[in-house]
C-alpha cells in the first residue's frame, strides 16, 4: 500500500513537473512579448514626449514672437499715429509758412512799386534839371547820389573867397534853380553848404560851421526873393567834413568849396506812400 502511495505520489510529481514547465515556458513567451510590448510602448511614449517637449518649445517660441509682433505693431501704430500729426502740423507749418513768404513777396513787391516809382520820378526830374537849367559848366553839375537829384555849384560861381554874400553872377544861375524848384512843388530843396579845411574866422563867424551854414542861409534867401515857396526850402551847412578830395592842393580845396542843392521828395509825403502800400496790403488792396 505504501508502495502504491509513493508510486502515484511520484507518478502525479511528474505530471506536475511535466506540466510546470510547459505553463513556465509559455508565461515565459508571454513575459518576453509582453516586454516587448512594454519596450516598445516606452519608445513610442519616450518619441511622443520628444515631440510634446519640441512642440511646446514651438508653440512658447511662437507665443513670444506672437508677444513681440504685437509690441512691433503697436509701436507701428504709434508711431503712425505720431507720424500722422507731425504731417499734419508740418503741413499746417508749411502753409502757414507759404502764406507768410507770399505776405513778405507782396510787401517787398509793394515796396519796389513804390520806390521805382520814386527812382522813375528822380529819373524825369534829373532830365528836367539838365534840360531846364541848360548850363554847361563844368562848375555846375547835375546829377544822382544814392537815389537823390543835386546840384553842384562851384564856389567860385556864388561867393567870393571868404564871403558869404551872394555875387551877381550867381544869380542868373540860382534864377534857373528857382525855376525847377517852383515847377516841383511837391518837393523840397535843401542847400547844403561846404567848405575847404582851411580855418575860418571873420566877424561873427566863428568857424567853418557858420561860413557853410551862412552860405546856405544867404543862398535861400535870393530864391525866397525869386517867388520859392519857402516851405520848400532846408538850410543845411557840412562845413569841411564831407570833402570831394584831399584838401591837400588849392585846385582840391576849390573842389571841396562848393554849395549842393538837394531835390528829393517831401519825406513825409514818400512815408505816407509806404504806409498807403502797407495798409492796402493788409486790407488785400490791389491799388
Amino acid at each position: 500500500m505504501k508502495k502504491t502511495l509513493l508510486l502515484g505520489a511520484t507518478t502525479l510529481m511528474l505530471l506536475s513537473s511535466c506540466v510546470s514547465k510547459k505553463l513556465f515556458t509559455d508565461l515565459e513567451a508571454k513575459q518576453k512579448e509582453t516586454q516587448d510590448l512594454l519596450n516598445s510602448a516606452t519608445v513610442k511614449l519616450n518619441s511622443c514626449l520628444s515631440d510634446a517637449a519640441a512642440a511646446t518649445a514651438r508653440v512658447e517660441a511662437m507665443r513670444e514672437q506672437l508677444a513681440d509682433m504685437r509690441k512691433s505693431n503697436d509701436a507701428l501704430i504709434k508711431n503712425s499715429q505720431g507720424l500722422t500729426e507731425l504731417t499734419t502740423k508740418g503741413a499746417t507749418n508749411l502753409e502757414k509758412s507759404l502764406e507768410s513768404l507770399q505776405e513778405r513777396d507782396l510787401k517787398i513787391t509793394r515796396l519796389q512799386d513804390a520806390i521805382t516809382r520814386k527812382d522813375s520820378v528822380t529819373l524825369a526830374l534829373v532830365t528836367s534839371l539838365k534840360r531846364e537849367v541848360g548850363i554847361n559848366d563844368p562848375d555846375i553839375e547835375v546829377n544822382v547820389e544814392k537815389g537823390v537829384v543835386f546840384i553842384s555849384i562851384a564856389d567860385k560861381l556864388l561867393f567870393q573867397s571868404g564871403s558869404y554874400n551872394v555875387t551877381s553872377q550867381a544869380k542868373g544861375v540860382l534864377a534857373k534853380v528857382a525855376k525847377v524848384i517852383n515847377s516841383k512843388p511837391n518837393f523840397e530843396a535843401m542847400i547844403e553848404g561846404h567848405t575847404d579845411s582851411q580855418t575860418y574866422s571873420k566877424g561873427v563867424l566863428i568857424d567853418n560851421w557858420d561860413l557853410s551854414v551862412k552860405r546856405s542861409t544867404s543862398i535861400i534867401r535870393v530864391l525866397q526873393d525869386l517867388d520859392v515857396n519857402p516851405a520848400q526850402l532846408i538850410a543845411a551847412g557840412r562845413s569841411a567834413y564831407v570833402p570831394l578830395a584831399d584838401n591837400d592842393t588849392a585846385a582840391n580845396r576849390a573842389k571841396n568849396r562848393r554849395t549842393r542843392v538837394v531835390i528829393l521828395p517831401k519825406i513825409d509825403q514818400f512815408y505816407d506812400m509806404i504806409e498807403k502800400e502797407m495798409k492796402n496790403l493788409k486790407s488785400g488792396g490791389t491799388n
